[in-house]
């Protein structure tokens, strides 16, 4: 009778476990900065995607970051007229 066969398939189903959950947070951060940097990649998110644009405005006003929605707003209105 073999101790514990389920060892290695265990530590295996960990590593890619921790290395899917490494590549959503970089995948995370990096959408963050790029959406942080691009004013013209939040208007194609606002109108494609606005869930994940006001989790981007969310996370600036918990960070104490304030005005960025506004000035969006203000500058896609700007446009439109």
């Amino acid at each position: 009778m073999s101790p514990k066969p389920l060892a290695p398939l265990a530590k295996k189903l960990m590593k890619v476990v921790i290395v899917v959950e490494l590549l959503g947070v970089f995948g995370a951060y990096k959408l963050f900065d790029m959406m942080n940097s691009s004013q013209d990649l939040r208007s194609r998110l606002s109108r494609r995607f606005p869930s994940i644009l006001e989790v981007y405005y969310k996370s600036n006003e918990l960070a104490g970051v304030y005005g960025v929605r506004e000035k969006d707003q203000l500058d896609w209105t700007a446009t439109q007229d």
